[in-house]
């Protein structure tokens, strides 16, 4: 294949090579910060990970504030993402809210292991970085107001759907929480029971 102009990559090439290396550097930052904290990850260790001379972190972000409200954006994207394909894949609303937790349920294991990393993000992030706190914390008002609007579609009051709304993400936190501290994944496997039947009984 011809290779015109050998010597200088194409703007297209460049564009594509960075933008590989920022979400690599993102998805590296997201698990070290789930896996080691917020405050314990330094960006060297990010570059590290994310197979990026440390030099050249900073051209992508200038400071750790800026990463994580990268990191929070994943949540969100990564939220919305599972409640459309959730949506696409059931019409009824109770079947709908079943499959949502049926769709969490699959990090079952991870969380036992390393608690939740949208929660846990949430608190970390508060003194140093609140504004990507407040955006991580989007993730659980989309679940919430998902969980509501199936509901009401069911036939729930509102303020009724999103008191079981509510009810049901604490008992999935909750659940994690408690699994977590006690390494048992039966606690965490029992949280999705409830759940299920919170949001599918009549």
């Amino acid at each position: 294949m011809s290779r015109a102009g050998a010597g200088q990559p194409h703007a297209g090439t460049g564009r594509s090579r960075g933008r590989a290396n920022r979400e690599a550097i993102t998805a590296a930052a997201a698990d070290l910060f789930w896996r080691e904290g917020y405050a314990s990850t330094t960006l060297a260790r990010i570059a590290t990970a994310a197979q990026v001379p440390p030099g050249n972190l900073f051209y992508y972000f200038r400071t750790k504030a800026e990463l994580a409200q990268a990191v929070a954006d994943i949540f969100v994207a990564e939220t919305d993402a599972m409640l459309r394909a959730t949506e696409e894949e059931e019409s009824d609303p109770r079947r709908r809210l079943v499959a949502m937790v049926s769709r969490l349920s699959r990090s079952l294991r991870s969380r036992v292991a390393h608690g939740c990393p949208i929660g846990l993000c949430v608190r970390d992030f508060r003194g140093e970085a609140p504004q990507a706190s407040e955006r991580a914390a989007q993730s659980f008002q989309l679940l919430i107001g998902f969980m509501a609007r199936e509901l009401g579609r069911a036939g729930q009051r509102p303020s009724i759907a999103l008191t079981q709304s509510r009810a049901a993400l604490a008992e999935w936190q909750g659940g994690i929480m408690l699994a977590h501290a006690l390494k048992d994944a039966s606690v965490l496997a029992e949280s999705f029971r409830r759940m299920e039947r919170l949001l599918s009984s009549p």
